[in-house]
């Protein structure tokens, strides 16, 4: 670097007075000699040519001044008003669903012009923001959720063989009405004991959600979830997936999809990938939204389930998605995964064709009755009275499982010494 320098400032000055021929077979020299790009080469040059002779890299060193931003302040306000009543949407999803949410936010009184920085200019600003723009702009109201999970799924050999498998990789379905399902355990750290489970349905063609909290994983409290899922799902369910645990593989809810003539399959043990879909949500929609806590009373159970139908319906109306489209290759041959444009839930679910119009009409229009702020305030008062309940005994919870594991074993007991005369 400091021969690249040098050779930076003896160019610097011959650059500066040559003529438009002459700087190009200047660039030409520097690029042979440093091997920059040409537009580095020429930005260094200038740069230098700038600066007082010194030495060292210090010749070609420039004070960085801060770029201005592109859109106005009123602009970042709103846009943080309308992540937020999005759910936290990242930028490539935000810039496809930020028309939707400014209609609805405005038609239900959220977004008024000339009230609160709002007004057609800003609008305008919001609308021809970039994806990588939106993320720049609200990196700084970002935050991270620290806690964890821990898997409560046991393989079940009940019925294990007589039953489909379904691996990654196989074709997707072309048509909605296939969902993969899951259950996520709200334990906390500790696995002992009674604790609520969330079922959690997807439709792996349109990236419907259904969701529901159970008391536990008895067959019987599944049951009830998947009867209620085949009812409230605005489209017909033609098939389910699930992974080898045994509230799903055992004989009652077989039985049940077999009396519906409903499709029945099975990932592979020990294979995520198989369920890439609804491993996905449990994360994007369980555990962001239900955080990692214990909850094991009846009282918690019931805010699951109101948080749970509000929680849908941001998914299913406002979210929009990316599908995978197939592979290419980039320009050094590699293969890389192509992605379809984001879309709702909802729009992948009438661009299918399966709904008759007075269906599509229906679902329309219950989306136009939804506020995305009413939405966000509700599922942040749900939220917190979660964290209510549940954060503090889950805290010493853990605690107590940490002290539990440090505590050295009892190595005497079980071992016979032999008595010395």
């Amino acid at each position: 670097m400091m021969s690249r320098a040098d050779i930076t400032a003896r160019y610097a000055k011959a650059y500066k007075v040559a003529s438009k021929r002459d700087r190009g077979r200047l660039l030409d020299e520097v690029v042979a000699v440093t091997g920059w790009s040409r537009d580095n080469a020429r930005r260094r040059l200038a740069s230098a040519a700038k600066t007082e002779s010194g030495q060292g890299r210090a010749v070609a060193v420039v004070a960085r001044r801060r770029r201005a931003n592109k859109y106005s302040y009123d602009a970042l306000k709103v846009l943080q008003q309308v992540w937020a009543a999005s759910g936290g949407q990242c930028g490539k999803y935000l810039a496809e669903s930020m028309p939707l949410l400014l209609d609805s936010l405005q038609a239900h009184g959220e977004l008024v012009d000339g009230v609160d920085r709002y007004g057609p200019v800003v609008r305008q600003e919001l609308l021809a923001m970039s994806a990588a723009t939106i993320d720049r702009y609200l990196a700084g109201a970002r935050e991270g959720d620290k806690l964890r999970g821990i898997t409560t799924t046991k393989p079940s050999p009940l019925l294990r063989s007589s039953i489909t498998i379904r691996k990654a990789g196989d074709e997707v379905e072309a048509e909605p009405g296939f969902f993969e399902g899951d259950t996520v355990a709200h334990c906390g750290p500790s696995a002992r004991g009674e604790y609520a489970r969330t079922v959690n349905l997807t439709c792996v063609h349109t990236g419907w959600v259904f969701t529901r909290a159970i008391r536990n994983n008895a067959h019987v409290h599944v049951l009830d979830v998947l009867e209620s899922a085949v009812e409230e799902i605005p489209f017909e369910v033609v098939g389910l997936d699930f992974d080898n645990g045994g509230e799903f593989l055992n004989h009652d809810v077989v039985t049940w999809a077999g009396q519906r003539q409903i499709y029945f399959t099975r990932s592979r043990p020990y294979k995520k990938n198989d369920q890439a879909t609804i491993e996905s949500k449990n994360n994007h929609l369980v555990r962001r939204y239900g955080f990692y806590y214990r909850y094991d009373t009846p009282a918690e159970l019931r805010v699951l389930n109101r948080l749970w139908p509000l929680v849908n319906d941001r998914l299913n109306y406002f979210t929009p998605t990316k599908k995978p489209a197939g592979w290419d290759a980039d320009r050094d041959g590699r293969r890389r995964r192509i992605y379809d444009r984001p879309q709702t839930p909802l729009d992948r679910l009438l661009g299918a064709g399966v709904l008759a119009p007075a269906q599509e009409a229906e679902l329309i229009a219950y989306r136009d009755s939804l506020n995305p702020a009413d939405l966000a305030r509700r599922i942040h008062d749900e939220q917190q009275m979660l964290i209510k309940l549940a954060k503090d005994k889950t805290d010493q919870l853990r605690e107590a499982t940490a002290r539990a594991a440090k505590k050295p074993p009892d190595t005497s007991r079980g071992i016979r010494l032999r008595e010395t005369s």
